[in-house]
């Protein structure tokens, strides 16, 4: 009776012992501060793309860990916009904050990631500005402001000048200078764009891992 007795503890005891060894053979693990570039397939613009939209993107360079490939090419980053701030009149450029949640490999393994955008290659006048990714767009220039303004009051002390001499041409710039801050005020500043096929690169936060997914077996029928 003892015999099979310890053949069964043997037996329970081996399993566990392997068991957390067929499970981490089964798992890859992306370090933080793995740098993950990718190909934007998705059109964004703060003009048209709301705060919870989705986008996706394609990887571009794969990434190793230990030697061995664990995230080939052409994986796809699937994420949200997190943030979104349309530009303003008087003051304010536009904002958008990308979120990648998650990276889906050939073969079925997905990881869950947390990350901040670092670059943006391909979107016109747009920057990142800080460490949680946020995109900016481009603002007026202090120079198209004055130049706005300038032509503004020149062109009011034309019609002050002609209606009433030098006089008048002092009125007409007060009244011209003022017209061309209220259709500044009336102008948007320009409206973030990151169109499909930008190139984008996002920071690992935190470690993360995947497990490897063993599709279901169709059933015969």
């Amino acid at each position: 009776m003892r015999r099979p007795v310890l053949r069964t503890i043997l037996g329970l005891a081996a399993i566990a012992f392997l068991a957390p060894l067929a499970s981490a053979d089964d798992t890859f693990t992306l370090p933080a501060g793995t740098t993950l570039r990718v190909r934007l397939t998705t059109n964004l613009s703060s003009r048209t793309t709301e705060t919870g939209d989705r986008f996706t993107a394609e990887v571009t360079e794969p990434i190793f860990n230990k030697g061995e490939e664990v995230v080939p090419g052409g994986s796809m980053v699937e994420g949200r916009v997190s943030f979104v701030r349309p530009p303003g009149r008087a003051k304010g450029v536009a904002e958008m904050r990308l979120t990648p949640e998650k990276i889906s490999v050939p073969g079925g393994a997905q990881y869950l990631i947390s990350a901040a955008l670092e670059g943006a290659e391909g979107a016109p006048d747009v920057k990142v500005v800080d460490e949680e990714g946020t995109l900016k767009g481009k603002g007026k220039s202090k120079k198209a402001t004055a130049e706005e303004a300038g032509i503004g009051a020149g062109a009011g002390a034309g019609v002050g000048g002609i209606a009433d001499g030098g006089t008048g041409a002092l009125y007409g710039a007060a009244i011209g200078a003022g017209a061309a801050l209220a259709h500044r005020l009336l102008k948007r500043h320009q409206d973030i764009v990151v169109p499909q096929g930008t190139e984008l690169s996002f920071v690992l936060n935190r470690a993360a891992t995947a497990r490897k997914i063993t599709p279901p077996a169709e059933s015969s029928k």
